[in-house]
């Protein structure tokens, strides 16, 4: 899409980003209307919080009923022209969570925004990026006072959800998957094939990477 054709297109009012974000999704789950969050002081006036929304859809896939988490704010999602003809939407990519629980579900799961813009802090106040087979400790449990045994993520491609194509470029999915202290500890921060190895290993029972907040330390 060339300048013209995008001033054609949109406004200033449009989020052209957001918009094809949310038509890719609609393609995976036609039909649904997801749970969504929104940030009240967003990170570019000055609030606290980089993320500007989050959506999360039911699924039934993978073998557990689960919320499937989507952000919205690493990439370009407003109107901007500078952005058009760019390679990438922004940092290139959007978080994804997948986060096991009985379906249907009246539970608000705000800690999950709240893990995601934690992520989010440390991406736009560092400039890295989360990779395929990367891994961050959480310093703790991933949902406080909540017992788990997950204390950590590790990062892959979202196994389902393909990359989207946007007026602002290409925008990749990539989803974060708890995961315990001694996989942490086999982990070497300068190698993603230990993290690859747990990955992997999971995938073979739990092929969409389902956080299971009760699953025990299996090292």
């Amino acid at each position: 899409m060339d300048l013209a054709e995008y001033r054609r297109r949109f406004t200033e009012d449009d989020s052209p980003g957001k918009d094809a974000i949310q038509s890719h999704l609609r393609e995976l789950y036609p039909g649904q209307t997801p749970k969504d969050w929104f940030t009240l002081h967003k990170w570019m006036m000055g609030g606290p919080d980089p993320l500007d929304a989050f959506e999360a859809f039911e699924c039934r896939d993978g073998g557990r009923d689960h919320l499937h988490f989507v952000t919205y704010g690493y990439t370009e999602l407003d109107y901007n022209e500078e952005a058009v003809g760019d390679e990438v939407s922004g940092y290139g990519f959007e978080m994804t969570f997948r986060l096991a629980v009985d379906l249907p579900t009246g539970e608000e799961f705000v800690w999950v925004c709240g893990l995601m813009q934690n992520l989010a802090r440390y991406v736009f106040q560092t400039g890295n990026v989360f990779k395929n087979y990367s891994v961050m400790p959480a310093n703790g449990p991933i949902l406080l006072e909540s017992g788990t045994a997950l204390v950590g993520l590790a990062f892959l491609d979202d196994p389902v959800l393909k990359p989207a194509d946007t007026p602002h470029g290409k925008v990749k999915f990539i989803q974060a998957f708890g995961v315990t202290q001694s996989e942490i500890d086999t982990m070497d921060p300068r190698s993603r094939e230990p993290a690859k190895e747990t990955i992997e290993r999971h995938r073979k029972t739990n092929p969409l990477l389902i956080t299971d907040l009760d699953r025990p330390d299996s090292m």
